[in-house]
Order: structure tokens, then C-alpha cells, then sequence
């Protein structure tokens, strides 16, 4: 059970008892009347043969509110392809998968690139991107959520918890997102939220003063959940970042459009573990060394488009601020694990710190080097200003691909 309090700019939903998921399902039924619900899965093709997504299947299976999901798939030749759509057909829901690497949506892609309007890099932001722009495409879904692939606690309270404060009519939200405990297995996890993201946004606020912006992060709870859900128009004006920034560039632009009265967080499992990724600290591109210097670069643009001024020595300063503030985490974090029995490995705990710790002076240089950088995907507004049918096209070579149709 998790505290009560309301105590961000941002309404938090609790989970302040042992309410039935029979109970939410039942409610959800009835807000799917007025307004229908959808959902994205974002997939690479290696999750199909992972712990985690024939157990999600089979749990979305038994969900009956859900009229349309979406899967985006990565890193298929045509045989996996054929191979996924056999995977997911045992879900009853009206189902598509976006074969991204296929010849159908690489032409689109093709034709975007012309013109600039094609995601630059690939990886789940533009899995993501093009997922979003079929769900506009598709017209089935006023509610639409999205989580990973790759949750291997995964159970359908989830999925309700997460579309309930969305798809409830009586309720105006227009997004909201996932949090929960990173513990599972006797450990605490999730070094990057507890040890990178809370105390960068702490050494900021020290570093500029107090910004509305920094105080919006810092209500999150688990700002680098995978999970939320939103109101169909949310997905038509967002730009969203192809790299790891993905959740804070999100975060950032329901920021910029909505009122934070429009936008809330929820409680969604008491455990939660998924696949881990390596620290790489010898390796710049991979493992949480390219997450963090990701996510550090997303909030240097988010700062830089506010007005904050950066320059090249505020960097050693908030790495000195940043790295202190980290340390004493470390201490507080160790003794709460002790007191609930959970595990924690200080020494590897301060290793990742000092990895962010370059990190955030690696994103300090890589961003000042490339002020002409664009690391957002145009919104899907911008698209259908250059290619009108763009979202047309796209359905139908979706569903052609479906249809097994050379």
C-alpha cells in the first residue's frame, strides 16, 4: 500500500487498498462505451522468444475493454514477421503489427526522410512514433496506453490501473503515468531513476533556481516508467526524441501543452521487473552509459528552449552538485533496503553514480557542440501538413502486411 499524499503539481493516483481488478474491469466496460480504448506495444523481435511477452499476451487475452492494440515490431526479416503474427493471433482483440523493417513501411519512411520528417535513428522512439501515428490513422481509439514488452511481473491490474484515470469520463485528464516500486526479487533496482534522474533535476534547481519545469519532473514518481496512457489528440501534437530520452522528452511536451491539472500519475503494481540493461561503462553507446547521456542531453534542450542559459562551466559545478547529492541518496536508499530486508550492493551503487556522473559531463559537451541538433521526431500534425494522405498510405500498408498480400 503506498502513502496518500498529494505533495507534486500533478494529481497521484494511489493504490490505497486491495480493490479487485474484477471491480476495475468491470468499471472500464463501462467507460469503453463512450470512449473506446486502445493499446501499443512496442516490440523487438527478440522479445517474442524472451520470459516476459507470451505471459503479457495471454494476460491481455482476458481483456475485454480493449478494442484495438498495436504492436510496432523491430528487427524482423519477413520469416519473423510471419512468425509474430502467428504469435499475437491468439489475442481476440482487433489487432495490427507494424512491421517497421518491411518494404512497405520502409517506402513511407523513405518518402518522409525527403522531406526531413523521418525519425533520424532507430530504436523505440520511432517505434513508438509510427505505432502513434497509425492509432491516429485507425480512428478506433479515444484512450490509448502504451508499456514494454518486456515486463516479466506482468499482470492485467496493471493495464487497468494504468487506462482508468484516462478512459473514466467523469475525469479530464489527457495523460497520465505509470509508477511503481522498482523491487523485485529481494532487490532494489532502477539505478537510473534513483541515482541519475532525481538527483540531476535536485542539482539543477540548485544550479538555475527554482523552475516550474524542475518541480513538474520532480512530482514524478518513476519519471522513465515505459508505461502511460492518454487521450487520442495527445498523440497528434507531441514531438518525442528517438533516443533514451523517449519518457522525458514525453514528459516534457504534455508539459508544454497541457495544464498540469491535465496530467497525473498512477500506482500500478506493487512489483515490477522487466530486462536489465549493463552499466557499459567502457562503452559510450550502449547499456545505461547511452541512457544517461541521453537523458541528460533531453533535459539540456528542454532548459535551453526555456531560456535557461548553459554554458560550458555550469557543467563541472552541477557535476560536483549532482555527485553529492547522489552520494548521500546512496546512504538513504541502502537503509531503507535494510529496514524491508531488500538487497543493495553500495559498491556497485557508487560506480553507477560515478558514470553519471561523466555522463552528464559527456552530454554537457555533446550538446554544446551540436546546438543545430534535431533530436525530436516531427509531430504527426506536421507530417500530415506536408504529405496530407500520409496517414492513409500508412494504414493500408499496415493492413496489407497483415493480410499477408506481396
Amino acid at each position: 500500500m503506498s502513502d496518500f499524499y498529494q505533495n507534486g503539481i500533478i494529481t497521484n493516483f494511489h493504490n490505497l487498498g486491495d480493490r479487485p481488478v474484477a471491480a476495475l474491469e468491470s468499471e472500464l466496460r463501462q467507460f469503453s462505451r463512450k470512449r473506446p480504448m486502445g493499446l501499443i506495444l512496442p516490440s523487438l523481435y527478440s522479445e517474442l522468444e524472451g520470459p516476459a511477452l507470451s505471459n503479457i499476451v495471454d494476460e491481455l487475452s482476458k481483456v475485454d475493454y480493449i478494442g484495438e492494440i498495436i504492436i510496432g515490431l523491430d528487427r524482423a526479416n519477413r520469416d519473423q514477421f510471419l512468425h509474430a503474427r502467428e504469435f499475437f493471433s491468439r489475442l481476440p482483440q482487433h489487432h495490427r503489427i507494424l512491421w517497421n523493417d518491411g518494404p512497405r513501411l520502409k517506402a513511407i519512411d523513405k518518402e518522409l526522410a525527403k522531406e526531413g520528417l523521418s525519425p533520424q535513428e532507430p530504436g523505440k522512439g520511432r517505434n513508438v512514433w509510427f505505432c502513434s501515428g497509425y492509432a491516429l490513422a485507425s480512428g478506433k481509439s479515444e484512450a490509448i496506453g502504451l508499456h514494454d514488452c518486456d515486463i516479466v511481473t506482468y499482470d492485467r491490474s496493471l493495464l487497468a490501473r494504468l487506462m482508468y484515470p484516462i478512459a473514466n469520463p467523469q475525469f479530464n485528464y489527457q495523460f497520465c503515468k505509470g509508477y511503481y516500486a522498482r523491487v523485485a526479487s529481494g532487490r532494489l533496482n532502477g539505478r537510473v531513476g534513483r541515482l541519475m534522474v532525481t538527483p540531476m533535476l535536485r542539482a539543477l534547481k540548485k544550479l538555475y533556481g527554482p523552475l516550474d519545469y524542475l518541480d513538474y519532473l520532480d512530482s514524478y514518481r518513476y519519471p522513465l516508467s515505459g508505461e502511460f496512457s492518454m487521450r487520442s489528440d495527445v498523440l497528434n501534437d507531441i514531438r518525442i526524441p528517438s533516443d533514451w530520452g523517449l519518457e522525458i522528452g514525453v514528459l516534457s511536451e504534455v508539459h508544454r501543452n497541457y495544464s498540469t491539472k491535465r496530467l497525473c500519475q498512477v500506482d500500478i503494481a506493487d512489483t515490477y521487473d522487466h530486462k536489465h540493461q549493463p552499466l557499459s561503462a567502457d562503452d559510450a553507446n550502449g547499456g545505461l552509459n547511452r541512457m544517461s547521456i541521453d537523458i541528460a542531453k533531453a533535459l539540456y534542450r528542454k532548459l535551453a528552449t526555456l531560456g535557461v542559459r548553459i554554458q560550458e562551466e555550469d557543467f563541472r559545478t552541477l557535476k560536483a552538485t549532482y555527485y553529492r547529492t547522489a552520494l548521500d541518496l546512496i546512504e538513504t536508499y541502502y537503509n531503507d533496503a535494510m529496514m524491508n530486508g531488500l538487497k543493495v550492493d553500495r559498491h556497485s551503487e557508487e560506480q553507477a553514480v560515478e558514470l553519471f556522473a561523466q555522463a552528464i559531463m559527456d552530454a554537457g559537451a555533446a550538446f554544446l557542440e551540436n546546438p543545430r541538433d534535431k533530436p525530436f521526431i516531427p509531430s504527426w500534425s506536421r507530417v500530415q501538413s506536408a504529405f496530407p494522405a500520409i496517414l492513409d498510405h500508412m494504414q493500408q500498408a499496415v493492413d496489407l502486411d497483415n493480410r499477408g498480400e506481396v
